[in-house]
């Protein structure tokens, strides 16, 4: 029995696993908000199960003839929104779906039941129900990576009878870490020595501490890895490289391929839309670490360390802050929450100080705009000033980079700003309305200096292009790459619903981009053959 010399829980500083952490928190706050969760519940409880996928952003493209009585039940079960939560995604700024993903969910009467991830990384962040011959290949004459993925044998990332499986594959009583109420376990808590299989929580705690102290070779043994994954030559450093980047947890990647193995599965691959990727023939145990063609491959959440879990971990997320499925899963012993469990309500804007002319002055959002101690006259000369070539600081600075989408911003307003446009483009059209109505400037400019005009074929746009019109938008202001919101729906996917409503709000549908092409080629070169109607 083998020991640690070193105290509980330490482990190298990762700033790669550092960044990813703060883009799952962002996709913790944004990419599933709790409206969407509530409604969702409501329509599933209510027994309306398309209700439920439209509240979660899912299409439903299901024939109601193909509607046997299993796959109804199944149907009247299955949570999008949980589903959403546990989807693979970027850890990048806006941490959106990874796109081209085929998700299989089950077999009914030889039709596969299945969901297709966004078209591309800048799509609205919608998803497709479909029944029928899962998608194989991407966009005709694309070269993207297609990759099919099987989630049938695990429930417990997206119907609602089988969430307790979010636990208990850990062993069942309680988390690796934590106690069953959500309270996590101290460094003197966790074992320092192989606790052995009597225990399976307390095995996992011993595993994940190899991991994290680079002991790759022993972890693989004491999980029975070492003969599937053997390669002449390997050490710590080899598994570290490899394993390390992929996140894998060793005590849930074990468990996979034991069940894969078990059914008779000849090869899979253990897919991140990073290298490396690990690729395994299981029948005769070799090993890849390149993608092999055609090769299913294992959901992330199957396999990788939990996001949720080292979020709990590290105080980045609280239990309260998680999908209440996955809380009430994942914590079994915890109270009743005191509030809503979820992501949090968008913040409301608060006033803050800028120095300005040797003083502190108070600057609000409030009815729409930026609120400043200066008269109007005073601004214009200021304006004036900058348009001239001048520098201008203080108060007009912040005013005028709000406007604009140019200079420096205090931290508060760019927080702010950030804050809107995440939840714009997850497509959280109640998060936005509320901030609107909470005094934001429906004409700030975000990213690439996009305003919300921009960004409306990501939301809602009966709810929301009104309401900016109405604020005197430009329906043709260019973004910083020289577009309008009509080019850009076009070229991000926006619906076919969504490019109509642009036009009929007067967007110009003759505007040219900088290759001079017009805007109908364009829709034709990107494949959008429901975009005809363009002139």
């Amino acid at each position: 029995m083998s020991s640690l010399s070193v105290p509980a829980g330490a482990k190298p500083f990762d700033p790669t696993a550092v960044a990813e952490q703060a883009a799952w928190e962002r996709a913790r706050r944004y990419a599933v908000p709790r409206p969407m969760i509530e409604r969702a519940a409501e329509r599933r409880s209510a027994g309306d199960w398309r209700g439920a996928c439209a509240a979660a952003k899912v299409d439903v493209e299901i024939d109601p003839a193909y509607l046997t009585p299993e796959l109804e039940e199944d149907l009247r079960h299955f949570a999008p929104d949980l589903l959403r939560w546990h989807l693979p995604r970027f850890a990048s700024e806006t941490c959106v779906i990874v796109p081209h993903r085929t998700l299989l969910l089950g077999e009914y009467g030889g039709r596969t039941l299945h969901v297709l991830t966004p078209p591309a990384r800048e799509a609205p962040q919608r998803l497709r129900l479909r029944l029928g011959t899962p998608q194989a290949d991407g966009p005709p004459g694309s070269r993207v990576l297609v990759a099919v993925e099987d989630w049938s044998g695990h429930r417990c990332l997206w119907d609602v009878r089988h969430t307790a499986g979010l636990r208990t594959r850990y062993g069942g009583y309680r988390l690796p870490g934590f106690r069953a109420d959500g309270t996590p376990l101290t460094g003197d808590e966790l074992p320092d020595a192989d606790p052995g299989r009597a225990d399976p929580v307390a095995f996992a705690e011993w595993i994940g501490r190899l991991q994290d102290l680079g002991r790759y070779d022993e972890a693989l043994d004491a999980v029975g890895l070492s003969e599937v994954l053997a390669t002449p030559g390997t050490s710590d450093a080899h598994w570290a490289g490899l394993l390390g980047p992929m996140r894998a947890d060793l005590t849930l990647l074990a468990q996979e391929i034991a069940r894969l193995r078990a059914l008779g599965t000849e090869s899979v691959m253990f897919w991140t839309h990073a290298r490396p990727r690990l690729s395994l023939t299981l029948a005769d145990l070799r090993l890849h670490t390149s993608s092999a063609e055609g090769t299913p491959c294992v959901p992330l959440a199957v396999w990788q360390r939990h996001p949720d879990l080292v979020l709990l971990h590290d105080g980045r997320l609280a239990p309260e802050g998680l999908h209440p499925l996955v809380r009430d899963a994942l914590f079994p012993a915890r109270p009743p929450a005191d509030g809503p469990v979820g992501p949090p309500d968008p913040p409301a804007p608060e006033p803050l100080r800028v120095r300005c002319q040797g003083e502190r002055h108070q600057i609000v959002l409030r009815k729409g705009q930026l609120e400043v101690p200066h008269t109007a006259e005073e601004q214009r000369r200021e304006e004036t000033l900058r348009a001239l070539g001048g520098s201008v600081s203080g108060c007009t600075a912040v005013v005028l980079a709000w406007k604009d989408g140019w200079g420096w911003l205090p931290h508060e307003l760019r927080e702010q700003v950030r804050d809107l446009f995440l939840r714009a483009e997850h497509g959280d059209t109640a998060g936005v309305l509320w901030l609107l109505d909470a005094g934001v400037d429906t004409h700030v400019r975000g990213t690439r200096r996009r305003t919300l005009l921009h960004m409306a074929h990501l939301m809602d746009h009966r709810a929301l292009l009104p309401r900016l019109l109405d604020a005197g938008l430009d329906i043709d202001v260019l973004d910083a790459d020289g577009r309008t919101a009509l080019q850009v729906a076009v070229r991000e996917h926006g619906s076919a619903d969504a490019v109509r409503a642009l036009l009929d709000a007067g967007a110009n549908p003759r505007v040219t981009e900088a290759d001079a092409r017009p805007l109908s080629w364009r829709a034709r070169r990107l494949g959008r053959t429901d975009l005809d109607f363009l002139p």
